[in-house]
C-alpha cells in the first residue's frame, strides 16, 4: 500500500512539472552575421525584402538604441553568450587563424570562449530547458571549445566564422576543420542544400521534437557574411539591383525566409504565443564587403561608431509584449542572457558577474528608469564609452571626440572642444573601468589597426556647426 502511495504521488510531482515545463516560455534566438543597420523593411530599407521579420517587429517590440557588445563577430558572441563584457575575460580581440600576432597568447584553434565561463546555455538547462545551435559559432575551434560542451544538447554547423553556403567540392584538410559542417560532435558532412535554409530545417527539427518540454534555440546564421553566395530564384527576384548589393538582396530574403519558416512552425504547432523570438545581428554591416548599409548611422564593421556596434534588434512574446512597440533607451545583447534567465523562472540575483540586466520590467514600464546609464567597448587602445546620451570614442590616431548621440545619431558634430571639462572626466571613467579587466588572451597583428581605421574613415564624415 505504501509503494502504491509512492508512485502515485511520485505521478502526480511529474504531472505537475510537465504542466511547469509548459508554463514556461520557449525561447529562439535568430541571430544574422555582418548585416547593415538599415537593411531590413522594420529599419526602413526600400530595396531589401524581408517581409517575415517586418511581421515580427510589428509584433513585439523594437529596441531603437540596440547594441552588441563589440563591432567584430566573435568578442560580440562571447559577450551575448555570458551576459558580461567579455574584456572581463580577456576575449577582446577577434579570434581568426592565421591573422594573429607572432606574439599573441594564444593562436589556432586555442584562441576561444574560456571554460570557467558559464553560457546562455548552460543556465537555461539549469532551468529544464532543452538547448540547441544551429549555424556558426566562432567561439573556439578545439574539441573542449565545442558547443555541446558549452550548454547547448545539439548542435549542427561550423566551429569558425565563416564558409561556403553550399557543399565544399573538395575534402578540406584538417587545417580547415572551422569551415567544416558539423553534426553534432565530429561528424563532418556537407550540407545538401543552401545553408540557411538547412540551419532553419534543422531548428524546425529540433522544435518538433520538444512539444512537450521548453526549449532554447540559437539559430546562429552566417547569412549575409562572405562569401556572397546566394540561390539563383532568390537572385532572380531582384532585377533592378546589381553587383554586390544584388546577391546581398538575395541573402536577406533566404535570411528572412527561413526566420519565417520557423516562425510558421511555431504557430502551426500552437507554440508561438508562449515563445520568445529575438531578432538582432552580431553587429554592424562590412559595407566594403557586401554592400551592406548602416545608414542613418556612420561607420560599420570593426569601428565603435554606432555604425559598428548598433544593430536592428527585435523581441516578440505575444503573451507579454506589447504589439507595434518601440523601446528607445540603449539597451545590448549582453542582457539577453539574464532577460532569458527570469523568463524561464530563473532569480537572476544568482548571475554573478554578469553585465546584463532583466529587460523585462523596462520594456513592461515597471521600470521607467535606463537599463544602463553607461555602456563600455574596447579593443586594445580603441575605445567607446557611452554615458546617458553622451558618447566619447577613443581613437589610436587622432584625439578623442565626443557626441551627444541623443541630437547626432549619425556623429557629425564632435563636441571635444565644446565641452573639455565633460570630455576629460569621461576619458577618466572609461579608464577606470579598463582597470577592472583582464588583458587580452590573443592579439591580432598591427596592421589590422591601420584597416579598420581606413574603412571607419570612408563611411564617416565629420561636419563642423
Amino acid at each position: 500500500m505504501i509503494q502504491v502511495i509512492k508512485y502515485v504521488i511520485l505521478f502526480f510531482i511529474a504531472i505537475q512539472w510537465q504542466v511547469n515545463a509548459q508554463k514556461k516560455p520557449n525561447i529562439v534566438l535568430l541571430f544574422s552575421d555582418d548585416a547593415g543597420y538599415g537593411d531590413f523593411g522594420f529599419q526602413g530599407s526600400k530595396d531589401l525584402r524581408t517581409p517575415n521579420l517586418d511581421q515580427l517587429a510589428k509584433s513585439g517590440i523594437i529596441f531603437k538604441q540596440g547594441y552588441v557588445t563589440d563591432a567584430v563577430c566573435g568578442p560580440s558572441r562571447a559577450g551575448l553568450l555570458t551576459g558580461k563584457y567579455q574584456q572581463r575575460f580577456g576575449y577582446e580581440e577577434i579570434n581568426v587563424v592565421g591573422f594573429m600576432s607572432e606574439n599573441s597568447g594564444l593562436k589556432g584553434e586555442d584562441m576561444g570562449l574560456p571554460l570557467d565561463q558559464v553560457t546562455i546555455a548552460d543556465y537555461l538547462k539549469q532551468q529544464g530547458y532543452k538547448t540547441a545551435l544551429y549555424g556558426k559559432w566562432h567561439q573556439g575551434d578545439a574539441d573542449r571549445y565545442h558547443p555541446l560542451k558549452r550548454g547547448f544538447d545539439e548542435f549542427y554547423g561550423f566551429r569558425g566564422g565563416d564558409r561556403s553556403y553550399y557543399a565544399y567540392k573538395d575534402k578540406l584538410s584538417e587545417n580547415h576543420k572551422d569551415k567544416m559542417m558539423e553534426n553534432g560532435f565530429g561528424n563532418f558532412e556537407e550540407p545538401n542544400a543552401y545553408a540557411t535554409d538547412v540551419f532553419a530545417d534543422k531548428a524546425i527539427d529540433f522544435i518538433e521534437r520538444n512539444t512537450e518540454n521548453p526549449f532554447f534555440i540559437m539559430l546562429s546564421f552566417n547569412a549575409v557574411h562572405t562569401p556572397l553566395e546566394s540561390r539563383q530564384d532568390d537572385l532572380d527576384k531582384f532585377p533592378n539591383i546589381n553587383g554586390k548589393r544584388k546577391e546581398l538582396a538575395a541573402m536577406t530574403l533566404a535570411l528572412d525566409r527561413a526566420c519565417g519558416n520557423v516562425i510558421d512552425r511555431l504557430k502551426e504547432l500552437d507554440l508561438y504565443e508562449n515563445t520568445i523570438i529575438v531578432f538582432t545581428n552580431d553587429n554592424g554591416g562590412p559595407s566594403d564587403k557586401n554592400a551592406s548599409i548602416n545608414k542613418p548611422l556612420s561607420g560599420t564593421k570593426s569601428n565603435y561608431l554606432e555604425g559598428g556596434i548598433r544593430v536592428p534588434f527585435v523581441m516578440s512574446w505575444p503573451k507579454h509584449i506589447k504589439k507595434n512597440s518601440n523601446y528607445n533607451y540603449p539597451v545590448s545583447t549582453f542582457d539577453l542572457l539574464p532577460t532569458f534567465y527570469a523568463a524561464a523562472g530563473g532569480n537572476t540575483d544568482v548571475l554573478k558577474g554578469v553585465d546584463g540586466v532583466n529587460l523585462f520590467p523596462f520594456i513592461q514600464g515597471q521600470n521607467e528608469n535606463r537599463p544602463h546609464q553607461a555602456l563600455f567597448w574596447k579593443k586594445e587602445n580603441r575605445a567607446a564609452y557611452r554615458d546617458g546620451d553622451w558618447k566619447l570614442i577613443r581613437f589610436p590616431d587622432r584625439p578623442a571626440m565626443l557626441f551627444d548621440i541623443a541630437t547626432d545619431t549619425a556623429e557629425e558634430y564632435n563636441l571635444a572642444n565644446k565641452y573639455p571639462e565633460r570630455l576629460e572626466k569621461m576619458y577618466k571613467d572609461l579608464f577606470d573601468w579598463e582597470l577592472t579587466l583582464e588583458r587580452p588572451l590573443w592579439l591580432l597583428k598591427r596592421e589590422y589597426e591601420k584597416y579598420d581605421i581606413d574603412r571607419m574613415d570612408k563611411y564617416w564624415k565629420l561636419k563642423s556647426k
